[in-house]
This record gives C-alpha cells, sequence and structure tokens, in this order.
C-alpha cells in the first residue's frame, strides 16, 4: 500500500480535488489500457456477473413473475462496484509496478480483513432491498385495479403501465444517485486505505459534492453503457463492466489520491 494510507483511528475523511471533463477521458482511457493489459481478470468479474443476471431472469421466468426482472434489472448495475473491487486491485497493482496474481486479487474481495468492506456490502444490499420494496409499492400503487398480475409483460403496454414505468425510473434514478454518491470513491478508498466505511462514504459524497458536474456525468455514462451492455443478453457486460471497473480506480485516484 502507498505511504498516504490512512488509518481507522481518528481518520478523516479525505479532501476532494477538483476535477475536469478531462480527468474522465483520462480515467477511461487508463481503464482501457488496463482491461488490454490483464483481460483475464476483467472477462472473469464479468462473467461472474453476467451469470448472475442471466439466473435472475430464467429464475423469474421459471417462478412466472418475468415482470419483476425489471425493477430488479434496473437496481442490478447498482451492485456492480462490489463485482469490480478485484478490478480495483488489478489497477492498483498495475500502477504500484506489483505482480498480477489470482491470489492477491481474489482477496482484495474480503477487503483489508478489518470488516469494513463488509459492512459497505450490507449497506448497499439494504438500500438495494429498500428499492425493491419501493418498486412492489409502485406496482401496487398503479396496478392494482388493472387485474393484471406479474405475470404478464403487457401491462407495461397499457396507460398505468406506462405511468408506473416513468415513475418507478424517477424514484429509481434517485436511489441510484444515492447509492453511486456513497460508493463511487468509497470502495477504491477501502481497498487502499485503512479508513472506516463510514469515513470512506463521506470521503465519497463529499468528492460528488464537490465535483457535481463532472461526477453526474460520470454516473450517467455509467448508466448508460451498462443499461445498453445489458440488453443483449448481458453480453456486453464482459467489456463494459471490466473498463468501468478499471476506470472508476482511476478516477477514484485522481479525486483523493495524496
Amino acid at each position: 500500500m502507498s505511504d498516504t494510507t490512512l488509518h481507522s483511528s481518528g481518520a478523516q475523511p479525505a479532501i476532494p480535488r477538483r476535477l475536469e471533463i478531462s480527468d474522465l477521458r483520462a480515467a477511461l482511457a487508463a481503464g482501457v489500457a488496463d482491461f488490454k493489459a490483464a483481460p483475464v481478470f476483467g472477462l472473469f468479474f464479468a462473467l461472474v456477473y453476467v451469470l448472475g443476471g442471466l439466473a435472475l431472469w430464467f429464475g423469474l421466468g421459471a417462478a412466472g413473475q418475468p415482470v419483476w426482472f425489471i425493477p430488479i434489472a434496473a437496481g442490478f448495475p447498482l451492485l456492480a462496484p462490489f463485482a469490480a473491487i478485484g478490478l480495483y486491485e488489478v489497477s492498483r497493482r498495475r500502477e504500484a509496478g506489483e505482480p498480477l496474481s489470482w491470489g492477491p486479487v481474489l482477496g482484495a474481495l474480503k477487503g483489508r480483513g478489518d470488516g469494513q468492506l463488509a459492512l459497505m456490502a450490507v449497506g448497499v444490499l439494504i438500500i438495494f432491498g429498500f428499492w425493491i420494496i419501493l418498486a412492489r409499492g409502485i406496482f401496487a400503487i398503479f396496478m392494482a385495479q388493472s387485474g393484471i398480475g406479474f405475470e404478464s409483460l403487457g401491462l407495461l403496454m397499457s396507460g398505468s403501465g406506462i405511468v408506473m414505468l416513468l415513475v418507478g425510473t424517477l424514484v429509481g434514478a434517485v436511489v441510484a444517485l444515492v447509492l453511486f454518491s456513497i460508493t463511487v470513491i468509497s470502495l477504491p478508498m477501502l481497498l487502499e486505505r485503512e479508513v472506516d466505511f463510514v469515513t470512506a462514504m463521506i470521503t465519497s459524497v463529499e468528492t460528488v459534492r464537490a465535483n457535481p458536474q463532472v461526477m453526474l456525468r460520470w454516473a450517467a455514462l455509467i448508466a448508460g453503457i451498462m443499461i445498453v451492455a445489458m440488453i443483449p443478453a448481458f453480453l456486453g457486460l464482459f467489456i463494459a463492466l471490466p473498463v468501468l471497473g478499471h476506470a472508476t480506480w482511476h478516477l477514484y485516484r485522481r479525486a483523493v489520491s495524496d
């Protein structure tokens, strides 16, 4: 780890730097370079993510409730940062000139061994579960009188279904923005530095607040790429997830690195 490592005892949130649009371009270029240099790691983590998405699709179809794939798929990218933790480690090791091997890369998934990453994961899963509850509530509000059940995708083409989708999209965007704000910097920070997850989340939120235009563009770019990549049976994620994961590490380094 670097000499800039922070310690959880009395750690203070890092002061974010001012970012420019050029930082996004540079981070993306670095992300592409990392993926090209070590594609096997990116393809592995993307495969796990893709298999999870396909399991959801076939599982909900078998349960006769394909409609629920839409809100789950909408929230699925919110979990992508955790799928990218191993990719952060690949980028960190390449940046530090350390050798790449499966042991330390997979070991990064458990964090620094202090439980902070696990606590962060629990918090994100709670917010994801809250989104699913909201989605069910939105469905109940708009479709309770329609007589159409969860088993039919045809409800989405009705007037109430279209309004439901619009409201759900707006609510989902708010939830996604909250999760983006607390994770975009905190997850790579927890991997690199000895800080508690609260400090990491505060740093992440402060970085977004200090750079609203740049970070909102980054959030929109991630959302757009991930949605497009999911459409053809999740196959586009084999490229999108690794590149965005590596790029997020490099954006973090530009945002708060000393």
